[in-house]
This record gives C-alpha cells, structure tokens and sequence, in this order.
C-alpha cells in the first residue's frame, strides 16, 4: 500500500496524497495484480475516471 507521504502521482503534481487509486490493466496483469496511484484531493476524481474510463478502476481508498 502507499505510505501516508506519497506525493499525487499526477503528472506535476507535488501535493502529498490523501487516496490510493487502485487498478489493474486486465490485458497485461494478472487478475490479482494491483497498481496504486496515488492522489491528492485536487487529482483523485481525474485520475479515477481516465482510468474508469478505461475499465481499470477497482476501487478509491483514503490513505
């Protein structure tokens, strides 16, 4: 899991994170893989739905 002084990993970004993005690209990880990005309150939405979008949002987590 993320530390709880991640930085948002939105591209520019340096504001320490509040959740943990969590998804899987089913094409190339195996179904228990997960990834993690983090995100701060500003990126947490867009970050989730550019990967929603895209079917690999499993779910958003508070850190």
């Amino acid at each position: 899991m993320v530390n709880k002084s991640a930085l948002c990993s939105a591209r520019g970004c340096r504001a320490s994170a509040s959740y943990a993005v969590v998804w899987n690209n089913p094409k190339i990880h195996a179904p228990e893989r997960e990834k993690i990005w983090a995100a701060c309150e500003d990126h947490c939405q867009r970050l989730a739905a550019f990967l929603d979008a895209r079917g690999f949002l499993r779910r958003v987590e508070p850190l």
